[in-house]
């Protein structure tokens, strides 16, 4: 089995998700794209290259998940690079990116997204908004390294990359136009958590307390100091939160309060305007 098209066949007996990303997992390995696999099936590989697909394709049955054996993850059509230190980024975020591209802002605003992990928020709407100019903040210093040459690889330089736990390293007298964060939001002992891969994800980017409320209560509860007149907040949060996540909106202040859902019509995120 030295061939492309024999080393592929010989993984259709695998669990189907572990089946379905063996080509992707060859294609890292050989540093093609998966298009050139079919076209070359016949193409001979080295004991080299064998030995790595395997290693890999046994991380892939343990649970690893694909993004961080190949260590890239695609975002609004953005390559990003991803590692254990950082969350993989979800489609359903996008929805925040494109909720926040909607709202009526000036042209210069100022933008502020709180744990970015690998940018990915901040990337997106650096590269639609290009005249904005954004903060993005981690308590994670590997994260903030990954998310720093996220940007440098897509040549985006209207991001400011700090050290933060949510507010607390940034300058009380700088305010923004729209806040936007993806914080954790799932309670400990979830079972979900033992699933899909996401033993490997950072814990730290994901529960958040026996409700998994707790970062949400200091966002949103602290937002209010750092928002300009008539600023946003958006934020996502897990299906079943919607009318907590309403309610400490309330409890702040916020007027034009909205739940929104994603495709698969979940509660996926809440914003709020902050009047002056």
């Amino acid at each position: 089995m030295n061939s492309i098209k024999q080393l592929l066949a010989a993984t259709a007996d695998l669990p189907s998700d572990v089946a379905a990303d063996a080509p992707l997992l060859l294609a890292h390995v050989l540093g093609k794209d998966r298009s050139w696999l079919y076209a070359w099936p016949e193409q001979p590989l080295t004991s080299d290259h064998i030995a790595q697909f395997h290693a890999l394709l046994q991380r892939r049955r343990a649970g690893e998940p694909l993004a961080y054996l190949t260590g890239q993850k695609e975002f609004w059509s953005l390559q990003l690079s991803v590692t254990p230190a950082t969350l993989i980024p979800r489609p359903e975020t996008e929805l925040l990116v494109e909720s926040a591209l909607a709202l009526p802002l000036r042209q210069a605003a100022q933008v502020l997204d709180l744990g970015t992990g690998s940018g990915a928020i901040a990337l997106a709407l650096a590269t639609e908004r290009p005249q904005w100019q954004l903060s993005a903040t981690d308590i994670s210093p590997e994260a903030l390294e990954i998310a720093s040459k996220n940007a440098a690889n897509h040549r985006i330089d209207n991001i400011r990359f700090v050290h933060s736990h949510w507010f607390e390293q940034l300058d009380a007298h700088r305010t923004y136009d729209l806040i936007v964060s993806n914080p954790p939001y799932v309670a400990q002992g979830d079972p979900h958590l033992l699933e899909d891969g996401l033993p490997h994800e950072p814990a730290g980017a994901l529960t958040s307390g026996p409700e998994g409320l707790d970062d949400l209560r200091i966002i949103i509860g602290n937002a209010p100091e750092f928002l300009l007149a008539d600023g946003w907040l958006l934020v996502e949060h897990g299906m079943d939160q919607g009318s907590d996540v309403r309610q400490l909106f309330r409890q702040a202040g916020f007027t034009h309060i909205e739940t929104r859902q994603d495709l698969a019509q979940r509660d996926r995120l809440t914003l709020g305007c902050y009047p002056r």
